[in-house]
């Protein structure tokens, strides 16, 4: 499956949230991340991010698609972070 992910975390937490991010998916812009990632794997990221968090105040959306290709991009403006495998 293909995710954009995008959290807002406490300034104590966001460090971690941000390494954490990086592990599983690519960064495209402040809190935003993006790629193709398996169920199990996702499953993986969300028990690491949950003992991060403070769901009282940080959040967590990620959109799901079933493939990167479903999905159109379009930047305006300068790209925070260039990747060749995406539209």
């Amino acid at each position: 499956m293909y995710v954009i992910l995008v959290y807002d975390m406490n300034t104590k937490r966001v460090g971690k949230m941000l390494k954490l991010c990086r592990r599983y998916l690519n960064w495209i812009q402040n809190s935003v991340f993006e790629g193709a990632i398996t169920e199990v794997k996702l499953k993986e990221f969300l028990a690491h991010a949950k003992l991060i968090m403070d769901e009282e105040t940080d959040s967590l959306i990620i959109f799901k698609n079933r493939q990167e290709s479903w999905l159109e991009k379009q930047v305006i403006g300068k790209e925070k972070n260039d990747l060749d495998n995406l539209l």
